[in-house]
C-alpha cells in the first residue's frame, strides 16, 4: 500500500505542478499580487520545478546523477543567453528534455530563466519564463520518442515554441500594461512583437539543425553509461 500511495503522489506531484501547480502560481503572483514580490513569486516556482524533478525518480542515485547533467544544460542556457540575437536556450532545453525526460526539461528551462535574469534583470516577467520555458521542456519530453527520431518534428516543434514564447510573454506585456487582459491590446502586442517572434523561431531552428545530433549524443551516451 505504501508503494502505490508513492507512486500514486509521485504522478501527482508529476503532472500537477507543470500542469496545474506553476501556472496557478504564475496567475496569482500576476494579477493577485499584481507583479509584487516577484522574486519571492520566481524562488517559489524553482522549488515547484525541484519538486517535480525529485517526483520523476524512485531511486535517489539516479535522480543525482541526472541533476549533475541538468545543471551542466541550464549552466549552457545561462551562457547562450548573452548571444547577440540568435539564443539557444530554448533549443537547450527541448535537447535536454528528448534525452534526459520531461522533468528535466522542466528543470532546465524554469532555471536557465530564473538564474540568467540574475543578470538581465528580475520582474515579474520572470514568472512567465520559468513556465513558459519549464512546459515547452516538459512538452518536449512527454514528446520524446517521437521527437528524438524525426528531425522534421524536431524543428517543426522548435518553430511552435518559438511562436508559443513570445505569446506568452506577450499576456505578460498586457497584464502589466493595463492590470487586466485585454483582447485588442494583446492583438497590438502581438503584431509589436513580430520580429521578436520571429528571431525566437529562426533561433530554434538553427541551434536545434546544428546541436541536436553533438549534445545528443553525449546525453545519450551519459545516459546510458550512468543508467540515467
Amino acid at each position: 500500500m505504501l508503494i502505490i500511495a508513492n507512486r500514486t503522489c509521485r504522478k501527482l506531484f508529476r503532472y500537477g505542478i507543470p500542469l496545474f501547480g506553476l501556472p496557478v502560481l504564475t496567475l496569482i503572483g500576476s494579477v493577485v499580487l499584481k507583479g509584487r514580490y516577484y522574486l519571492p513569486v520566481a524562488m517559489l516556482g524553482a522549488l515547484l520545478a525541484f519538486l517535480l524533478f525529485a517526483a520523476g525518480f524512485e531511486q535517489k542515485k539516479i535522480g543525482t546523477r541526472r541533476l549533475v547533467a541538468v545543471s551542466v544544460m541550464t549552466a549552457m542556457c545561462f551562457i547562450g543567453r548573452f548571444l547577440p540575437l540568435l539564443k539557444p536556450m530554448i533549443a537547450l532545453t527541448i535537447i535536454t528534455a528528448i534525452y534526459l525526460g520531461r522533468e528535466s526539461g522542466f528543470l532546465t528551462g524554469s532555471l536557465a530563466a530564473l538564474l540568467s535574469n540574475f543578470y538581465f534583470g528580475q520582474g515579474p516577467w520572470t514568472i512567465f519564463q520559468m513556465l513558459t520555458w519549464g512546459m515547452i521542456g516538459w512538452f518536449a519530453g512527454l514528446f520524446s520518442g517521437i521527437l528524438k527520431k524525426n528531425k522534421l518534428l524536431l524543428l517543426g516543434y522548435g518553430i511552435i515554441s518559438g511562436i508559443l514564447y513570445s505569446f506568452s510573454m506577450d499576456v505578460w506585456t498586457v497584464l502589466w500594461y493595463a492590470g487586466e487582459f485585454d483582447w485588442g491590446l494583446y492583438r497590438s502586442a502581438l503584431i509589436t512583437a513580430v520580429p521578436y517572434t520571429i528571431s525566437y523561431v529562426l533561433s530554434n531552428l538553427l541551434f536545434l539543425y546544428f546541436l541536436k545530433e553533438p549534445f545528443g549524443q553525449k546525453l545519450e551516451r551519459i545516459r546510458i553509461k550512468y543508467g540515467i
